[in-house]
This record gives C-alpha cells, sequence and structure tokens, in this order.
C-alpha cells in the first residue's frame, strides 16, 4: 500500500473512452479479461466488463469475451467460480455468475439494436439460467452455489439472489424479443422477487456487513418506492461516508468505487437522481495518472488499496455515468421505472 492524497487529480473529468480502452486493453487475445494484470476472471464481473466496453464502444472486444465465455460453459450450464489463464482455480458453482450473462446481453442489445447477438448465445444463457433455477428453494431464495463435489450449498446470499433477479427480468425480455415463452421463468421470478420482499431475514444476515446486502434489492428493482425508500435511508449512515463514497463493508474505512458506483446505479433507478450524482460526484478523483479509478481507499488515511487497475471497477463506473448522463441507449438498464414487471419499456 501507498499512500495517495485524494485531491492528488481535483480537477478530473471522466472520459468515457479512456476508462473503456484500459478495460479493453486487459483483455487477452482469447477474449478473456482477468480482474487485473495477472489476476484472475470469474464469470460476473467478465460481464460487468463487457457492459463498461459496450458503453465505450469498444464492441468487438465486448463479443470477444462473450465467446471466451461461451466456451468455457460446463455441461449443466454452470461456470466455475474463477479462472486463470482460462484454467479453473475455484470449481465452485455459483448461481448468480451462471446467468448474469442475459444482463450484459440485454444491455448489448440496448446499446446495439442487434437481434443476432441474442440468437447467438440463446442457449448458453438459458443454460445458465436455467442452473440458477435449480437451486431455487419452495420459498423463492436460490441457493447460493454447489460445491466442486456437486454438493448444493444450502444458503442463500440477497446480493446474489438480488441479482439473479435482475438476470431472470432481462432473461423474460430477451425471450419475449425472441418470441419464446419461458413461464418456468416468470413463476421463479415472482418467487424470488415475494422472498426477497417479504421474507428478507431468510438470507444470510452475517452478510448484511457488505454494503451490496444493503442497495442489491433496490439496484435490481425487487425492492421499489417505499420500501426502497425506507431500506436507503435507514442504513444510509451505515454504509455510506459522506463526501468520500460507500463503504465496501459496513465496519471497515474502506471506501469502494464499485460499490460507491452501483450505490449511484442504485440512487438513479429508483428516483434519486440528484443524490445519485452528489455520490457519483465524490469519487470523479480518486484516479490514477491516466484518469482510471482507483478499486478503493482507506479514510480518512487516504492509503489506495489494491494498487491494481481493476477492469470490473471501471466498468461500473462506467454504468453509472451512464445512466446519470445518457451516454448510450443502454442508460436506463436498471431504471425502475424502465420496467413493468418484466417487460422492458422501450
Amino acid at each position: 500500500m501507498h499512500r495517495i492524497n485524494a485531491t492528488l487529480h481535483p480537477d478530473s473529468s471522466l472520459n468515457p473512452g479512456s476508462v473503456a480502452r484500459m478495460i479493453a486493453g486487459l483483455q487477452r487475445e482469447n477474449g478473456d479479461i482477468p480482474w487485473h494484470i495477472g489476476g484472475k476472471t470469474d464469470p460476473w464481473d467478465l460481464v460487468e466488463s463487457v457492459m463498461g466496453m459496450n458503453i465505450g464502444g469498444f464492441h468487438d472486444q465486448a463479443m470477444a469475451a462473450l465467446d471466451w465465455l461461451a466456451a468455457l460453459q460446463n455441461e449443466n450450464g454452470s461456470w466455475y467460480s474463477s479462472y486463470i489463464d482460462s484454467v479453473p482455480e475455484d470449481r465452485t458453482t455459483e448461481s448468480h455468475m451462471a446467468c448474469y450473462l442475459a444482463v450484459g446481453l440485454f444491455h448489448q442489445f440496448l446499446i446495439k439494436g442487434n437481434t443476432a447477438d441474442l440468437e447467438k448465445f440463446w442457449l448458453i444463457m438459458s443454460k445458465g439460467v436455467g442452473f440458477a433455477l435449480e437451486l431455487q428453494a419452495v420459498t423463492g431464495e436460490i441457493y447460493w452455489a454447489k460445491s466442486p463435489v456437486g454438493k448444493v450449498d444450502p444458503m442463500s446470499l440477497l446480493s446474489g439472489s438480488s441479482s439473479i433477479f435482475m438476470s431472470l427480468k432481462c432473461a423474460l425480455a430477451i425471450a419475449a424479443i425472441l418470441g419464446r415463452d419461458r413461464p418456468e421463468w416468470v413463476n421463479a421470478l415472482k418467487k424470488l422477487g415475494r422472498s426477497i420482499r417479504e421474507n428478507i431475514f431468510t438470507y444470510n444476515v452475517s452478510k448484511s456487513r457488505f454494503s451490496m446486502y444493503w442497495f442489491y434489492p433496490i439496484l435490481s428493482g425487487a425492492l421499489q418506492a417505499e420500501r426502497a425508500n425506507a431500506r436507503i435511508d435507514r442504513y444510509w449512515h451505515k454504509y455510506v461516508i459522506e463526501g468520500q463514497g460507500c463503504r465496501c463493508v459496513s465496519d471497515q474505512p474502506w471506501v469502494t468505487i464499485a460499490e460507491t458506483s452501483e450505490l449511484v446505479l442504485a440512487l438513479h433507478a429508483m428516483g434519486r437522481r440528484q443524490k445519485a450524482g452528489i455520490v457519483f460526484s465524490w469519487i470523479q478523483n480518486r484516479v490514477f495518472d491516466d484518469q482510471t479509478f482507483w478499486c478503493g481507499y482507506t479514510y480518512p488515511d487516504m492509503v489506495v488499496w489494491p494498487e491494481d487497475k481493476i477492469s470490473w471497477t471501471n466498468a461500473v463506473v462506467l454504468m453509472a455515468a451512464d445512466a446519470l448522463y445518457g451516454l448510450t441507449p443502454g442508460a436506463r438498464l436498471f431504471d425502475h421505472d424502465a420496467w413493468d414487471g418484466y417487460t422492458f419499456k422501450f
């Protein structure tokens, strides 16, 4: 770790092309996008990187990453939790990682308008959704993973299930575009939404230290209106350091750029757009010399950690900027008022 003054770049202005170029610069020849130079890859964060590159106009590189992902899908529709140089590192298979492709695909469609992309990855996406839904409990929540030996871990994570809720919405939107009926996905979405709204303490509450536990149900659209507002207000000071950003973990002084940007997305999605812009402004000088964003820093001592330039962190900064400033036709992806249930309002 090394100390970096937070005012190192006091006049920093976001350059989406430069940020997306950094993500694309991490991409290997086979399409893989690791977290950072020499780092691991996981399927969920790779899709985040794809979304960032599509916002920045790197569409060919985004497709190459999706092709890499498709080639590594397991027969049961899952992916392993992490890879290093395309070799499995952790052979756990996680439910939310299996179906997040749907979010990246629908986001790409909103930007490019190309149904051929949806057709190309339909079976891959469908198998991933199927794997996740095999882990859905009768009461609606979705178990988080299978172990490397195939044993189901009967624990449900609120952030993971919220991500799956968003994935199911996008999968159903894609199905509608392609004229395919998937009533089992509709039923699963309804059960999952009911579980998040009415039985939130079914989920592993030990993870409530993490800010994703707080705002992911809102970001996904599972909680809206009064429920969303009440949840944001009740826990704001638990997770947010005013003028700095969102902690990754509530009891640690570590502000992370990704969680702060995701909070911006959640605030914007629920209609608190002025507040979203204010929070986003807090992190605009948290950048390296090339104007790409730190992963995080400790507060108040301002130690940047880790020092790596992270692909998915910079991707979600672009997603937040897109929501705020309408950079692409994908800007409304998370907005609650852009959806009527699982129907996207084009």
